[in-house]
């Protein structure tokens, strides 16, 4: 009643605020007694902005549970499946890790330190002639998928013809000195599949320039706008560059890691089997896998040899598609290039990824 005698809504709102908060528990006790200091130091009003949990308190909590439960825990984690699978899984991360952290400082060095004006230079004019140039390039140039995608959308915004650029897109994290020496060590018995993965991979890429060149529309391309490092100094972005690469590809790899462990220790082995003896079903499941995992590159080789349940070919097939078809590298792409690019190319290098290496695997398996 008193608010109606006053007259004026304007001075009573100024004047009102300021003597009524503290006294006003109704309406604003709920607010100040959840975020304390928390607002004052923030200079926004927004206590809620200051209950968020970051990453040391969530590792408190998940330390602490884990004492709480210690006993259950060890109890699990003894049992022969359990034992199994932690076997497979630290086996997978040792053998994979130094492949992993190599990779990623050398892409970071050439994503920073090498101009893209440097491969404008060094393809030939012609498209149909730079395109196989650009695919052997990447076997001489480090990078993971993760580096490809923004080092060909600078190759595009520098002059390279499109299909040259998206050639080396594909060939860069699958053909490059560091993958193919990771497939080595992790397959010392079958030599033959490093030189199968280096050529189903570099006909898959040069396949798709050529694909693109003869078929592709520039109105599905959506050139890139800006450099990806634009703005900071070449340490920073170095080393921003091996951060990103590291935590991103990282995680895909304890993904990969945990998938393949549960395969070899949690899966009926007849489940394996049946799908392992067909010929054409191995194939697509284990390129389905690819796809899913999203494993780098420089650390896939580590995983597909774990899945000894398949066939030469069938893995041959997950260390092709995985680096050139996978869910990160589709929204990689999408982000880069436009989504009407990436809902056409993606679903067709999966297909020429998969027909090509089953072909290679054939003859050279």
């Amino acid at each position: 009643m008193p608010s109606r005698t006053t007259g004026g809504t304007g001075p009573v709102a100024t004047t009102k605020t300021a003597p009524t908060d503290p006294g006003d528990t109704t309406a604003d006790s709920d607010t100040d007694t959840g975020a304390g200091a928390e607002p004052s130091r923030d200079g926004d009003g927004n206590g809620n902005e200051a209950r968020h949990l970051d990453s040391p308190l969530l590792l408190t909590l998940l330390l602490l549970t884990a004492v709480m439960f210690q006993d259950p825990i060890r109890g699990a984690l003894s049992a022969p499946v359990m034992q199994s699978w932690m076997t497979v899984f630290v086996a997978v991360l040792v053998q994979a890790l130094p492949f992993l952290v190599l990779g990623v400082l050398l892409s970071a060095a050439i994503a920073v330190f090498v101009p893209p004006s440097f491969f404008a230079r060094a393809l030939p004019k012609r498209p149909a002639l730079a395109v196989p140039v650009a695919g052997a390039a990447g076997a001489v140039l480090p990078g993971c998928e993760c580096a490809s995608v923004p080092v060909a959308g600078a190759l595009v915004r520098r002059g390279v013809t499109p299909a040259a650029a998206l050639a080396f897109l594909l060939s860069a994290p699958a053909i490059n000195p560091v993958v193919l020496t990771a497939t080595a060590v992790a397959f010392p018995g079958n030599p033959e599949m490093v030189l199968a993965r280096l050529v189903a991979s570099l006909l898959v890429a040069c396949a798709m320039g050529w694909l693109w060149h003869r078929l592709g529309r520039t109105d599905w391309l959506r050139l890139p706008a800006r450099a990806p490092y634009g703005g900071q100094g070449a340490g920073a972005a170095f080393w921003g560059s091996v951060r990103h690469d590291v935590t991103h590809a990282g995680g895909f790899l304890v993904i990969g890691a945990m998938a393949a462990a549960t395969l070899k220790a949690v899966v009926p082995a007849d489940w394996l089997a049946l799908a392992a003896g067909h010929p054409v079903l191995s194939v697509l499941a284990l390129a389905a896998l690819a796809v899913l995992l999203s494993i780098c590159s420089e650390a896939d080789a580590f995983v597909a040899a774990s899945l000894t349940q398949f066939s030469l070919t069938a893995r041959l097939t997950f260390l092709v598609v995985g680096p050139m078809v996978d869910l990160k590298l589709f929204a990689m792409q999408a982000g880069t290039f436009g989504r009407a690019f990436a809902l056409r190319f993606a679903p067709a290098t999966l297909a020429l990824a998969v027909l090509v290496s089953a072909l290679t695997g054939t003859v050279l398996l």
